[in-house]
């Protein structure tokens, strides 16, 4: 590997000799008429010897003799230029040097000099370029892999992409074309590539073009375009690829590199909500915060999204250290300025909790770390009441003691008219946290949000494994229906409502429409290059313990109200909590739990929680 570099790099040096002999006689050439070039011809030998013996050096020194040329871009070119004009500079005070000591004889022209760099100029930076570009041709004739690519919208990103697509020949792709829906846009040309249609025109682009890929090159794109998308490159057998939406590059940026296939969350992708920079930056930026199930799927995009507003201090808590371990060094990646420390603690153990609390001094909590596998729930009810219940106990009451300015329950739409144990156990969460704003008059609020794509364990990881191995993908019922969000999108607004919060609010995320669970594994099968029913069976296995076929989003009787921002609700009225009635619930829930008194727990949680009717399978 390291021979080929110097063998071709000596063929450069020799052309380069031949080449500052013909830059010197042809200033000479330039600046003399025919009949005076035998007067000068002594000077032209003398200004060839000199040249060689300095410039070829020079470039040397420069490092002309060690660039693989087949790669030369604008970097190289500014290098090209300061090592000529170095050399020419070099080769001219010389000759001026002679000329002074009367050494040439007879004299030579001074403009000769100049003519030499721009001709030096020209010919040493010319013969780099025309390696690469007959490095190009040649590797664009020899590759028959060369596919042909259209880019969905002409934006900024789009732009990006063209230009990395043009300068990474090693991909093999050529754009060919954009569509864009701006109509000042149409029959423009960016980079060269020129703005062919609308995206509704797409059909007809790809049967009357020749199209190996589509590249849908709008982070804010909806959903329903990316599924006709989809769904017109399946029909033809066209590979299509997506750039990151809005919320997955929040602190990152466009780049080929981050080209991925389409999933199901881009088919379900809303229009990007927009935040309140100013409120949340003043609100998070420059406190101590601490987030509570860190190596969670939340809880890491919790830290990912606080960490652009540059926290004097990150506190990662989990109890998982593999998942911690995996949180910390993405973010250490990412931002390797911030000041990010990691604790694996249990937030059950009381004591750990304060010791974190007395060392880090939070200001602000962001408390993530529950139990949210119901049918897992439903056979171990004792851990969804220690850690969901009492281990949010913990925390607001170790917050309130060391007084945390702000508190933030993660909490689900399933703590609605429960009927599975973490949900009522999410519930008793809430009300745990509204009884701490109200009596200590705090700013710690509840933010309510539906299923998460991609989470694990969530159904979707469920459905790709099944597909995985051949099928049958199982549900468990053809008419149930979830909400869904993509985590980004999420915790997005998390942070706004986090921040809206005055203390003992709930607050609901607009979670838009329920996807029927039985779409959403057919468009996972699709997505996966195969058909449902035919090549991946689907199966109904029947509901599952604590299972609705539909989530409710209100308690009866409460009404949501629109806050300052479109895609977060408020409950209307604030919810009055019996604190005395909480405090001995959760005393009498903790010695149910330690004596593992299943039975009396589910009957005590039904009896807190009359819009719950709470049943666990777990065989006593």
């Amino acid at each position: 590997m390291s021979s080929r570099p110097h063998v071709r790099n000596r063929f450069v040096l020799i052309g380069d000799l031949a080449l500052t002999i013909v830059s010197v006689l042809g200033s000479f050439a330039l600046r003399l008429d025919v009949s005076e070039l035998p007067f000068y011809f002594p000077a032209t030998l003398v200004m060839c010897a000199v040249a060689l013996i300095v410039k070829i050096p020079t470039y040397y020194f420069f490092g002309l003799y060690r660039r693989l040329w087949v790669y030369a871009s604008t970097n190289e070119l500014r290098l090209i230029t300061f090592a000529v004009s170095t050399a020419s500079v070099l080769t001219s005070g010389v000759m001026l040097l002679l000329i002074g000591f009367d050494l040439i004889k007879p004299g030579m022209p001074r403009s000769a000099l100049g003519i030499d760099w721009l001709i030096s100029l020209i010919l040493i930076g010319g013969s780099r370029f025309v390696l690469r570009m007959l490095a190009e041709q040649s590797s664009a004739q020899a590759n028959a892999k060369t596919r042909h690519v259209l880019i969905l919208g002409a934006g900024d990103a789009g732009a990006l992409v063209v230009r990395e697509l043009q300068k990474t020949s090693q991909l093999n792709l050529i754009p060919v074309g954009f569509l864009d829906d701006d109509p000042a846009k149409q029959n423009h040309n960016i980079y060269g590539v020129s703005v062919i249609g609308k995206i509704d025109q797409l059909a007809n682009t790809l049967d009357t073009k020749q199209v190996d890929e589509v590249i849908i090159a709008i982070p804010s794109a909806p959903g329903h375009i990316i599924r006709l998308v989809n769904d017109e490159c399946r029909k033809r057998g066209i590979t299509s690829r997506i750039i990151p939406g809005f919320y997955e590059l929040l602190g990152g940026k466009v780049s080929v590199n981050r080209l991925r296939e389409v999933d199901i969350t881009d088919l379900l992708r809303r229009e990007p909500a927009k935040i309140d920079d100013r409120l949340i930056g003043a609100t998070l930026g420059g406190k101590r915060i601490l987030v509570t199930g860190a190596g969670g799927s939340i809880g890491s995009e919790l830290c990912r999204q606080l960490a652009r507003w540059n926290p004097t201090e990150l506190v990662l808590l989990g109890h998982g250290e593999n998942s911690i371990f995996e949180a910390l060094q993405e973010l250490k990646n990412d931002f390797p300025a911030l000041n990010l420390q990691a604790v694996i603690a249990d937030v059950r153990d009381l004591n750990r909790i304060e010791k974190t609390f007395n060392i880090h001094k939070p200001q602000v909590v962001f408390h993530a770390a529950a139990h949210k596998h119901v049918p897992l729930m439903e056979a171990n009810v004792e851990e969804a009441v220690t850690n969901n219940v009492l281990g949010t106990r913990n925390i607001v009451e170790t917050a309130v003691r060391h007084g945390v300015e702000r508190l933030v329950l993660i909490s689900t739409d399933k703590a609605v008219r429960p009927v599975s144990v973490m949900g009522a156990t999410k519930r008793l969460a809430e009300l745990t946290v509204l009884d701490a704003a109200q009596r200590e008059n705090l700013p710690y609020s509840v933010v309510r949000f539906g299923n998460v794509l991609g989470s694990r364990g969530s159904v979707v990881r469920t459905f790709k494994n099944q597909i995985a191995r051949g099928g049958p993908v199982t549900i468990t019922h053809p008419e149930m229906y979830r909400y869904f969000m993509i985590i980004p999108e999420a915790v997005h607004l998390v942070l706004q409502a986090a921040c809206m919060g005055a203390g003992g609010e709930v607050f609901m995320l607009n979670m838009g429409e329920q996807v029927r669970i039985l779409d959403l594994a057919e468009d996972l099968i699709r997505l996966s290059g195969l058909e449902p029913y035919r090549d991946i069976d689907i199966q109904i296995t029947g509901i599952r313990p604590g299972e609705k076929l539909r989530e409710d989003l209100l308690e009866d009787g409460v009404d949501f109200e629109r806050t300052q921002h479109s895609e977060i609700f408020r409950m209307s009225k604030e919810e009055h909590v019996d604190g005395a009635a909480l405090a001995q619930t959760l005393d009498q829930l903790a010695d149910l739990a330690l004596h593992s008194r299943t039975g009396d727990l589910i009957q005590t949680i039904n009896h807190f929680l009359p819009s719950g009717s709470v049943q666990s399978s777990e065989v006593e």
